[in-house]
């Protein structure tokens, strides 16, 4: 099979587990995995995830002369690299060009063949200029920013590569919209069911949960009105972020008191310990102002493989995830149906618990595991 370069802006990133999760599930398949990392990270970071930057190759470490080489040995698409480099806008045409060929380099030198980018950005823009000049694929996956608010150079980007990823259908309409000729397949970011899993004679607690970054589009306003009309209810906020004080003082202003909580992060360890014995998931995930969104959100899948009922919106890939008996979708931005989504879970009983559960779970592992995403993958890789 394939040895597959990833090459990554940042690595390894707390609240970007599923890249190291992905080249994990990758490596279980059968692929050779080489980390490309343009800036190797030194905060926090899952332990899985420290371990792994440790294989990364670092492409600011190649050497002028091997450079030089690789400038001097293009295949016969290297056309096609010099006019993405003088098509885009968004870099500057010589640090591309130049980094592109130290990509290419680490690339070459680590035998792959294929190259697979996250995120469409600067790593994307890398990733391409590499792989024309190499003569091999490259493939990228866009997660929601990068598209909607950030977004550089994508239509050059999506027309560029051999196939690129959406998370969700949604997004995959939206892609096709701005490039109609690209090659486009919705592969949704998996998750490990043998570590999220149902908790077993441990101790309920009965609060809802939260788990993301405070930042606006996870909807953490309406989530504290719906507390608050709801008036009886409390919640668990794992995480951090810009709008942390923020969330702090609007649930001050609100009166709910220890009925919301402030955790501060937390690493997976905790999550597969702690998060099953919780009432169930609120995610009220919506478009921020600067049209950020989440488009497959993790944390709804990692909930549902530890039968936590979900509660979140009517939105993006939550759509494809949740359906009947797994959860609760309610419109965006409403806390009202909110409030009345997380009284639905509290009347639930115990055997309707159960099921929802079971049948949540059986979701994750048939559509929506590492190794479903990993097997869907590979074929595209393989294909190219």
């Amino acid at each position: 099979m394939k040895t597959v370069g990833y090459v990554l802006a940042d690595f390894p990133v707390l609240s970007e587990t599923f890249v190291g999760n992905e080249m994990r599930a990758m490596e279980q398949q059968g692929h050779r995995v080489v980390p490309i990392v343009m800036h190797l990270k030194d905060g926090p970071a899952q332990t899985l995830d420290i371990e792994l930057a440790k294989t990364a190759k670092l492409p600011s470490r190649t050497p002028v002369f091997r450079v030089l080489q690789i400038l001097f040995s293009p295949s016969k698409n290297f056309l096609s690299a010099l006019r993405f480099v003088w098509s885009q806008q968004r870099l500057s045409r010589r640090s591309l060009f130049w980094n592109g060929l130290k990509v290419a380099a680490v690339a070459k030198d680590n035998g792959c063949q294929h190259l697979h980018a996250h995120f469409a950005g600067g790593a994307t823009a890398h990733a391409i200029v590499a792989a024309r000049w190499l003569g091999v694929g490259v493939s990228f996956i866009c997660h929601g920013h990068d598209v909607y608010s950030e977004a550089e150079d994508l239509e050059l980007k999506l027309v560029s590569a051999d196939m690129v990823i959406a998370t969700c259908t949604d997004m995959a309409h939206d892609l096709a919209q701005i490039a109609p000729d690209a090659q486009i397949e919705v592969i949704t970011c998996g998750v490990d069911p043998s570590g999220f899993r149902p908790a077993v004679d441990s101790a309920p607690i009965p609060r809802f949960l939260f788990v993301g970054r405070f930042v606006e589009q996870k909807g953490i306003d309406d989530l504290l009105s719906a507390i608050s009309l709801h008036g009886t209810a409390s919640v668990d906020l794992v995480g951090d972020g810009p709008l942390r004080e923020e969330c702090r003082q609007r649930a001050a202003e609100l009166g709910l008191g220890d009925r919301v909580r402030f955790l501060g992060p937390r690493k997976r360890e905790w999550l597969e310990r702690e998060a099953p014995r919780y009432l169930g998931l609120i995610a009220p995930f919506k478009i921020a102002p600067d049209l950020s969104r989440d488009t497959g959100p993790m944390v709804i899948k990692e909930a549902m493989s530890m039968g936590l009922p979900v509660v979140t919106t009517r939105f993006m890939g939550n759509k494809d995830v949740v359906t009947p008996g797994c959860g609760f979708l309610t419109e965006v931005a409403d806390p009202v149906a909110l409030s009345a989504a997380i009284q639905k879970v509290l009347d639930l009983t115990p055997p309707d618990r159960a099921t929802m559960a079971a049948r949540s779970r059986a979701r994750i592992m048939e559509r929506f595991s590492l190794k479903v995403q990993a097997q869907s993958l590979s074929q595209v890789f393989e294909a190219i």
